[in-house]
């Protein structure tokens, strides 16, 4: 088991590779290409004080910025040209207020390549009515990652609710975790992905 940006304590830690679960797709395994920016470092704050984009690891430009820093800074000539060239995401806390700002998240859909929503404890769920609200009431049809303290037994729930991608702990075996979406084959609710299964008499 590998991890991935553990080494800089501004990054939030995930492991090294990405569990990728399209919907109507198969799931698979690629190169984690996104670090994840806590927003908690104060290297990174300019001469008044403000908080700039993060110095990241050589071969890395793709940065998952926090959503609370993106509404402070996304008017910026250096986020807006990170942001047009697809090198910034944003990721919601699990006490973000997404409704109250909708009209910035349907701004963000031609800005950012990803959003992902963040567990600070695998215990906490309200993460996964985050994505359900981005799918259904905002009507996001891009790339929704599960981040943070994310367990393999969280995989199943959030592939329903609507994340198609999940940064693992890097604890996470993820041979274990590509073998998770075969382990149930019929759904007794409807969900983001499909309708309930219709069993036979």
């Amino acid at each position: 088991m590998s991890q991935a940006n553990t080494s800089n304590s501004h990054m939030i830690p995930a492991h090294d590779q990405i569990l990728h679960f399209p919907k109507g797709g198969k799931p698979s395994a690629a190169p984690n290409e996104w670090p994840i920016w806590s927003g908690n470092n104060s290297k990174n704050e300019d001469e008044g004080g403000n908080l700039t984009l993060p110095d990241l690891d050589p071969g890395r430009n793709k940065v998952l910025v926090p959503f609370t820093w993106w509404v402070q800074h996304h008017q910026e000539a250096d986020v807006k040209a990170k942001a047009q060239n697809g090198q910034i995401g944003v990721w919601f806390a699990a006490d973000d207020d997404i409704l109250k700002h909708a009209e910035l998240i349907e701004q963000g859909k031609t800005r950012w390549p990803l959003v992902a929503a963040h567990f600070p404890i695998f215990r906490d769920g309200r993460s996964f009515s985050t994505a359900a609200l981005l799918r259904d009431r905002l009507g996001w049809d891009k790339e929704i990652r599960a981040i943070g303290d994310v367990l393999i037994d969280q995989l199943l729930q959030g592939a329903r609710v609507g994340f198609d991608s999940f940064a693992l702990r890097p604890d996470q075996n993820m041979d274990v975790a590509l073998k998770q979406f075969d382990v149930f084959t019929v759904t007794t609710q409807n969900s983001w992905r499909n309708q309930r299964t219709l069993l036979s008499a």
